[in-house]
Parts: structure tokens; sequence; C-alpha cells
């Protein structure tokens, strides 16, 4: 065997090789701590939580109109954060009707009740494909994770919604005991209705091919729904979001000015009372925090 050192001039070489290689090799990221925040965004390019240090969300109070699914997430949750079995959610209905906020002041108001109990985690539609990497990085964990993913739903030829199947319920391993997931879609099964019916029209057995995709929403346990509040509800929107802000008016001045800002709209809703707020408070001169 010929164990003759190599020439200098060839050694050095290959060292400077070397070195360029690992300039060049992405460092490996340091262990994420899942304990900094109680809230992170999960970024699938580049496998990262990023911490949230300050959620954009309402009191739970201040959400009127959806009483009962306050209550029943709320609940759902309170058992998940003392480590009992709860339930994934999936949130459905109309635009601005308190969904994504609910998830958010709900998860708020467990924190507070149960400090540090639960964290979380917002996954973007597309990044669905990446949930199984994701439930890695929180399985071993030692607090409890809401994956949170707004405005979910599937539409043409995407099958990601297979990654999100075999998560909810599939797979060998399933899913941690540590992690809920709480969904929002305008569509209570997740697919719109163009879709379901190209799938009854073009598949073998159309039955199945549709049972495949509606069997997506039986995954998760609660289904809550939300509609478009009427005109009493909307204005205790208003009134509760004025009295926490300090706004003074008069209530006939502001149920006016509210009915009108509704009629430009065309709906009434939870984010429609709350823009109309936002420009009732910047007009009146008052922050809102």
């Amino acid at each position: 065997m010929n164990t003759q050192p190599l020439p200098l001039a060839l050694e050095s070489l290959l060292s400077r090789i070397a070195e360029a290689l690992e300039r060049l090799a992405p460092r490996p990221r340091p262990p994420v701590d899942l304990t900094v925040a109680d809230a992170f965004v999960w970024h699938a390019e580049g496998a990262r939580l990023d911490p949230v240090t300050k959620v954009n969300r309402v009191d739970l109070d201040l959400l009127r109109g959806i009483e009962r699914q306050r209550e029943t997430l709320l609940e759902n949750t309170r058992r998940f954060a003392k480590g009992l079995p709860a339930n994934n959610a999936l949130l459905w209905g109309a635009r601005g009707t308190g969904k994504s906020s609910l998830v958010k002041a709900v998860h708020a108001a467990v924190n507070q009740e149960i400090p540090k109990s639960v964290a979380l985690v917002e996954i973007h539609r597309e990044d669905i494909p990446s949930l199984p990497h994701l439930l890695t990085l929180l399985r071993d964990a030692t607090r409890n994770f809401i994956l949170f993913c707004d405005d979910l739903s599937f539409d043409g030829e995407d099958a990601s919604y297979k990654s999100l199947k075999a998560v909810l319920e599939g797979g060998v391993e399933g899913r941690p005991a540590n992690v809920v997931l709480y969904a929002t879609s305008n569509r209570r099964h997740l697919m719109s209705r163009d879709m379901i019916e190209n799938e009854r029209s073009t598949a073998i057995n159309p039955s199945e091919a549709v049972e495949e995709k509606v069997s997506l929403s039986d995954r998760f346990g609660i289904w809550l729904g939300f509609h478009n509040v009427d005109q009493d509800t909307y204005f205790a929107i208003i009134e509760g979001y004025a009295r926490r802000f300090g706004i003074a008016i008069s209530r006939e001045q502001l149920e006016a000015e509210a009915n009108e800002w509704s009629v430009t709209r065309g709906s009434r809703s939870g984010r429609v009372a709350w823009q109309f707020i936002q420009d009732l408070a910047g007009r009146s001169g008052r922050r809102i925090e």
C-alpha cells in the first residue's frame, strides 16, 4: 500500500478546497427554544420556528355573537392545556365573523389561566406538506401546541390535503398527544362546490372520489359554524369596543355612524365592526392598544 505523503502543493490545494466547501455549506441551525415565547410562526423553507413576541389579537370578552362557539373552543383548549384528551377544531363560515380572532383570543385566555401551558404555532396554507416535519420537532417537547392554519381550503388538483389527513388521524405515528390543529375556512368541507362536482363527473367511482376529500373535514372532532351577525349584535360589538378604548360618543350617534359604515361595506360582521372602530378612534384622536 502506498503511504507516501502528498506533495505540498496538492495538499495545500485540497485544504483550500475543503475550506471553501465548508464556507459554502449552510451551518446547522441551533435547536429552537420552544419556551421563549407563547406563539411561533412555522417557515417550511429553512424548517424554522420564529417566535412572536406580540400576537395580533383582541380580548376574548370583546367577541360578541359567537358565545356558543367561544365556550366550546375555550373548554376544549382548557382540557388540552391540562394534558387531557382534546379534539382538532374546524372553524368555518363567512369571512370576517371572528374565526381567527377566536382562536387567538382563546389561546391567550387559557395561558392567562394556566401560564405557559400552550404555545400557538401558525402554519401557512402553502406549508401544509411540511406538517410531518414540524410534528417531528414538536413531538418530544415538554409543552402543548396548537397548530393554527388560517383560511384553509383546497382547489383543483391540489393533493396536499393528503398530508393533512395523515397528520390528523392516519400515519404510523399519528398525531402527537401534545398537538392539536385549529383551522379556519370559508368552506365547511374545505373544498369548493366546483371541485366536488368535478370529482363526481370525472371519477370512475364518483362517490368514492368525493368521499376521499370530503372526509378530511371529518378528521376534525369539533365543527364550529360562523355567520354574519344581526344588527343588535353588531351594535353590541361596536359598543363594547367603544367602552374598552374610551371613545366618548353618544349611543345614538355611535349606532347611526356604525349603521352607515355597515351599509357602505354591504355587511355586518366582527371585522366590519373592528374596521369602523379603528376609523372612529382615529377621528377621535384615541389610540387602540
